[in-house]
């Protein structure tokens, strides 16, 4: 299933080339991360569900890559720039083999069912 994204045809150029520069070396970051890790999260300090999901693999003994941009008072642009390159609207991201699985709650859901060792 994909989903509904404003297709390239109604953005402007202008607008298109600002979307596209939009902290790019963010983007670039942790697009490098995902491609050299098997496990990696994106995670914002002070966000509960962040440490949770840190804390779920840690105990699980699953090995990961974190990157932090800010807290809730800092860094909400970059972020705001990784939601729109991955598509997921809350942190933590997490992605597994390059892909993304979702946040804390999917992630629970693959360490209990045992498919993320």
């Amino acid at each position: 299933m994909s989903r509904n994204v404003l297709s390239n045809e109604n953005v402007s150029p202008d607008a298109a080339s600002f979307i596209a520069g939009y902290h790019q070396e963010t983007v670039k970051e942790v697009s490098s991360a995902v491609a050299t890790h098997k496990v990696v999260v994106i995670g914002m300090a002070q966000n509960p569900f962040v440490k949770k999901a840190k804390s779920a693999l840690n105990g699980a003994g699953v090995e990961f890559k974190y990157l932090e941009y800010g807290g809730y008072f800092s860094s909400w642009k970059p972020r705001l720039a990784i939601k729109l390159w991955s598509g997921w609207p809350t942190y933590p991201q997490v992605f597994v083999n390059g892909k993304l699985i979702g946040g804390f709650k999917e992630t629970a859901a693959l360490l209990q069912s045992g498919s993320l060792k």
